[in-house]
Parts: structure tokens; C-alpha cells; sequence
């Protein structure tokens, strides 16, 4: 499947309620997402008004911002989209004049680690068992069980 048009990225409107569904894709448990959703900056990837996309961004100090959450629908991945949603969280990042984007995930996310690395993110640090020790659940993906926190940082 290919897109038609190219989604429209728009912050989500006051009073708006986050797309749980797509943010859950990211992180399968709500009450790590619910600590830091409501304190970021919500972003949408609409396709004929439909969010199929979101980026939460959110300011970590004066010099840098990092990606929460990043996530696409499972129909639409594979299509470009999170890549545009990683270009608009670095123009927004730019555009605060932030000096560094951070963004974080999991060993098993082989896609994720691939992409971050080919928009200009390098590996700064990597917490061992993070997982392990934070999550209630273990976590699977890519038949890989997700074990280890790997850090990544864009020097804007």
C-alpha cells in the first residue's frame, strides 16, 4: 500500500485526548506513558483526518528536547511517516533552539534503532536491564525480548 497524500502534522487540540492507541504501540504500558504524555507536546500525523501518527515532544532543560513517544498505525508503517514525524520533531527542536534531540528505545526495536540512526541520531549511552527492572511485563519484539534502554542523541 502507498499513501496518496502526504499526512498533515498538527499539535493535538486543547482538551483533545491523546490517541491511546497509537501511543500504546510505543510503550504497551499506559502508566509509564501517562507520566509524561500530559507533561509534552502532542503531535498528530493526520491522513483524511484520521491520526495514524504521534510524536510527543518534550523539553528536558534549556539545550535539549527529547522524542517520548514516536508511533504509527500498524497499517500505515513502512510509508515514510515516522521519519516525517522525526523531521518535524527536529524542525520544532530547531526551532526552540534547542542544541540537542534525544530520543530512547529498546534493544528489540531493530527498525527504530535502524531509522534513528539514518536521520543523524548516534547511540550516546546504553542502560542495561532497564527493562527488566522498570516495565511489570517482559516486553517481545522481533522475537527479541526487550531487555536493555539504548539513548540516542541529534546534535542540532
Amino acid at each position: 500500500m502507498s499513501l496518496s497524500s502526504k499526512p498533515e502534522i498538527v499539535p493535538l487540540s486543547p482538551g483533545q485526548e491523546p490517541p491511546w492507541h497509537l501511543l500504546l504501540l510505543a510503550d504497551p504500558f499506559r502508566e509509564k506513558v501517562e507520566q509524561y504524555v500530559y507533561a509534552g507536546s502532542v503531535f498528530l500525523a493526520l491522513l483524511d483526518g484520521e491520526a495514524i501518527g504521534v510524536l510527543v515532544l518534550r523539553k528536558q532543560n534549556s539545550t535539549m528536547a527529547e522524542i517520548m513517544n514516536i508511533a504509527v498505525a500498524e497499517a500505515y508503517q513502512g510509508m515514510g511517516i515516522g521519519r516525517q514525524l522525526i523531521q518535524y520533531a527536529l524542525d520544532v527542536a530547531k526551532a526552540g533552539d534547542y542544541t540537542r534531540l534525544r530520543i530512547a528505545t529498546g534493544n528489540s526495536s531493530i527498525g527504530q534503532l535502524a531509522l534513528y540512526q539514518q536521520e543523524g541520531f548516534d547511540i550516546i549511552e546504553i542502560q542495561k536491564n532497564y527493562f527488566m527492572l522498570h516495565y511489570p511485563e517482559p516486553i517481545f519484539e522481533n522475537g527479541i525480548r526487550c531487555r536493555h534502554l539504548i539513548i540516542l542523541e541529534h546534535i542540532l
